[in-house]
């Protein structure tokens, strides 16, 4: 319950932030255009909190805070005095309209430059790409990558830590190989060709360093728990923190990798756990839970191994002065945008499947996540979402900012606005096709929780 609450608040707060960021851009060019702007409201519903400020602008926080508006004096939906005539939106240039409505999208990548700007000088933990085990006969071991190897590139692009190998590894989706530079352990570097002609990468079901058959480096799991997880059926047996484990059921336990393999395939049994606790041994027995996955039921206990500590250098500190902090930050940021970009490319392609698209529930759950992690993980969920409304919003739909600057580009190049009936038209299009994104978006999230 605490989990679910925990990813509702940061999801509003979220949420209520780019939204607000958003539209503040829309409000704030149109006030330099000189366009009365009537209501400013975070959210939609019944008002909870109001003010008018001296300009007859009334902010509005509402009771849904799924989204907001800016309600700006225009005679195609108002009676307009003629003293207020020049104050309506319809009546101000083209060019100050299609400022006014790109704002929005602008505002929400600067802002993106803004939380990693923050990020950067703050400082954040990281771990370099190096890695551990590769997989067999997999993408990664006919390439030539070896264990211990530190990825310094992919393509053109450097990869400082793990998080920067994913995206560039993601943006290759659809191509027939990826160009890979790493270090071996000895220093030697080394430019490896991924063939990817047959690459089946599921997002849904494993990461793209899965796919390849590579995995990170990982400190090795000890056989000391470090967690045992409230009401956990670990927690009802009485394994406590601090507990190691010595056999399972009358055999020695020869690594965490192996004992997990084992409860997984165990769902529902009940078991025995020698176990020595402050220097003496005993026996506890448990009953392994069922947990259901996308790939059948597997067994759980609820506990976390203690793991040996990194080796130095491994784990480092992404932080930066002032102005190296604001170019790497519009540099991450313009590279999301392309990235973005790119990914509804591939959805258009059929490179990415609809499957892949997330919704409102697997928003929530990533801001819940990011946000117990800290505040600059949590602003760095924050760019990354910012950037993605930002350039959905740009789309070329009507309904959204992209539609109403196609409709000016039109008038721009013509010299006369689009027919009431066709932008009628566009709308209705436009919402049909948004509302089936949203109902596909949404039915993923269910159905990854369900």
């Amino acid at each position: 319950m605490f989990s679910f609450l925990w990813s509702l608040g940061a999801f509003i707060v979220a949420l209520g932030v780019l939204v607000a960021v958003h539209e503040w851009g829309h409000f704030y060019v149109a006030r330099l255009c000189g366009v009365q702007v009537e209501r400013f409201s975070i959210g939609f519903g019944k008002p909870f909190w109001r003010r008018t400020d001296k300009h007859g602008t009334e902010f509005v926080l509402a009771a849904i805070p799924l989204g907001g508006y800016v309600r700006m004096l225009d005679e195609r939906v108002d009676t307009v005095a003629d003293n207020l005539k020049h104050k309506a939106f319809n009546n101000k240039p083209v060019g100050q309209r299609m400022a006014i409505i790109a704002a929005g999208p602008v505002v929400n990548f600067l802002f993106a430059i803004v939380a990693l700007f923050v990020m950067n000088l703050v400082g954040l933990q990281t771990v370099k790409p190096i890695v551990g085990e590769v997989t067999p006969a997999s993408v990664s071991a006919q390439a030539g990558l070896e264990s211990g190897s530190l990825i310094t590139a992919v393509g053109s692009r450097d990869t400082a830590d793990w998080e920067a190998v994913n995206l560039e590894l993601v943006s290759y989706i659809g191509q027939s190989s990826i160009p890979i530079t790493a270090q071996t352990a000895n220093g030697d570097s080394r430019s490896l060709e991924f063939d990817t002609s047959n690459w089946n990468f599921d997002p849904e079901k494993e990461s793209a360093l899965d796919s390849l058959g590579m995995q990170p480096y990982r400190p090795a799991a000890k056989l000391e728990l470090s967690v045992v997880a409230p009401d956990s059926p670990a927690s009802k047996a009485g394994l406590q923190v601090g507990d190691n484990l010595l056999s399972l059921d009358g055999e020695p336990i020869e690594s965490w990798e192996g004992l997990v393999a084992t409860i997984g395939e165990r769902p529902g049994e009940k078991v025995t756990f020698e176990v020595s606790r402050d220097g003496q041994s005993s026996t506890i027995d448990a009953t392994i839970a069922r947990r259901d996955t996308q790939q059948g039921q597997i067994g759980y206990l609820g506990v976390s191994p203690t793991f040996e500590p990194w080796p130095q250098g491994y784990v480092f500190v992404h932080q930066y002065g002032p102005v190296e902090a604001l170019v790497k930050a519009a540099d991450k940021t313009w590279r999301l945008m392309t990235l973005s970009v790119s990914m509804i490319g591939k959805l258009v392609t059929g490179d990415v499947s609809l499957n892949n698209l997330s919704g409102p529930i697997s928003i929530a759950q990533g801001a819940g996540v990011s946000a117990g992690y800290g505040l600059v993980y949590f602003l760095s969920f924050l760019a990354l979402i910012s950037v993605n409304l930002g350039i959905i919003n740009l789309l070329p739909l009507p309904m959204l900012d992209g539609g109403h600057l196609m409709y000016f580009t039109i008038e721009w190049l013509t010299g006369k606005p689009v027919s009431e009936a066709v932008q009628e038209w566009g709308f209705r299009i436009g919402g049909v096709i948004l509302l089936m994104f949203m109902g596909i978006a949404i039915f993923n999230d269910i159905s990854r929780i369900a």
